[in-house]
């Protein structure tokens, strides 16, 4: 893995890159998750064709550091992202994030407005409040979760998500739900950007107020079969293509 060192988190970040042609697309991943962990599957897929693909693991997650006087908020980390970029120097990209990752590519979009060429993003968090594992997570102070309900979660966590959030740093975890739960006007920034941009659902997430508000305002939908909100997981093959169509349709 590559790495820099970031002035916004006070640590080493570590991502992947993983060659290949066209204009590269940058991988924002989740709460609890790493981009090294869940993306090179989707990245590897045929459908995928053979992009360029930066995998950054976010301060707090997979191999990047973790220290303990970062904020881990949304704006913050939207910060880190824009680093990167600035850090590799490139001359175009496209943005893709995924539920938490959607919010902070939301924020680091209007960040990098000059080179950015599309930003896609899969079951967002567009409003305060947060999501089901937002609001378990901050049930409990943050010093109890680090100290109990973090272990607990990763042990009672059947699916994928258990391998990445047991490497996660517990404080990172807790404070990044706490800033979903704070939250932003996100839908508001998404649906008023300039630039390309599009929404991307499992069918099993569906009804969904906000992909319909989204769709009927005219901007880019799409919706994946055989999946849900764990899309990169449940069905790598179908995300991997509605990416690379975006991306294609966009460069």
């Amino acid at each position: 893995m590559e790495s820099f060192f970031s002035t916004t988190a006070n640590c080493r970040v570590r991502w992947l890159d993983l060659p290949g042609s066209g204009t590269p697309l940058v991988f924002v991943h989740g709460l609890g998750c790493a981009s090294s962990y869940e993306y090179p599957r989707v990245v590897a897929d045929k459908n995928f064709a053979g992009r360029r693909a930066i995998l950054i693991d976010l301060p707090g997650y997979g191999y990047s550091e973790k220290p303990r006087d970062f904020s881990y908020s949304i704006k913050e980390q939207a910060q880190v992202v824009a680093e990167l970029i600035g850090h590799l120097k490139l001359e175009k990209y496209f943005l893709y994030g995924h539920s938490m990752g959607g919010s902070i590519c939301i924020e680091a979009a209007e960040l990098l407005t000059a080179n950015l060429s599309g930003l896609i993003v899969s079951e967002p968090n567009f409003h305060a409040g947060g999501g089901f594992f937002s609001q378990q997570i901050c049930s409990v102070t943050e010093a109890n979760y680090v100290a109990d309900r973090h272990n607990a979660m990763v042990n009672n966590e059947n699916g994928p998500w258990s391998g990445s959030l047991a490497a996660a740093a517990p404080w990172a975890v807790w404070r990044g739900a706490e800033s979903l739960i704070k939250g932003n006007h996100w839908l508001t920034i998404f649906a008023r950007m300039e630039k390309p941009r599009s929404l991307i659902f499992g069918e099993q997430s569906l009804p969904d107020g906000d992909f319909t508000q989204v769709q009927n305002g005219g901007i880019s939908t799409s919706v994946l079969t055989e999946c849900g909100h764990s899309m990169s997981w449940e069905n790598p093959a179908t995300l991997a293509g509605a990416l690379d169509s975006f991306c294609k349709q966009h460069e």
